[in-house]
C-alpha cells in the first residue's frame, strides 16, 4: 500500500503544478478567444489535471477510502507553497490557519 501512497502524493504534485499552469496562462494576454484556450499552458495544464485525475483513480482501487480522504487536501498545501515559490504571493495569517485546520482535520480524521 505504501507505493500506491506515494503515487497519490505524485498524483497531487501533479495536479497542483496543473494549477501553477493554469493561474499563469490566466496571466497572460492573448490575442485572439481561441489564443486563450490553445496555447502550451493551459493544454499543458489540462493534460496534467487528466494524468492526475488517471492516477487517483488507479490509486482508489488499491488503497483503503480513509487514507485517500487524508491525502487529498495535501494538494492545498502544495498549490500555496507553489504559488509562494512560483508568483511571490504572500503567506497571509488566513492561508496559515487554513493550512492548521486541514492538517488538524487530517489528524483528526486519521486518529479517530
Amino acid at each position: 500500500m505504501i507505493p500506491f501512497i506515494l503515487l497519490m502524493l505524485v498524483g497531487q504534485l501533479i495536479a497542483s503544478v496543473s494549477q501553477i499552469l493554469l493561474k499563469k496562462s490566466s496571466q497572460k494576454e492573448y490575442p485572439g478567444f481561441i489564443r486563450q484556450y490553445l496555447n502550451i499552458l493551459v493544454i499543458g495544464g489540462y493534460g496534467m489535471l487528466v494524468v492526475s485525475m488517471l492516477i487517483a483513480i488507479i490509486c482508489y482501487g488499491h488503497m483503503p477510502y480513509m487514507y485517500v480522504v487524508i491525502i487529498e487536501p495535501v494538494g492545498y498545501i502544495m498549490v500555496m507553497l507553489l504559488s509562494r515559490i512560483i508568483f511571490k504571493e504572500s503567506i497571509t495569517s488566513n492561508k496559515i490557519a487554513g493550512m492548521v485546520l486541514i492538517l488538524a482535520g487530517i489528524i483528526i480524521f486519521y486518529i479517530l
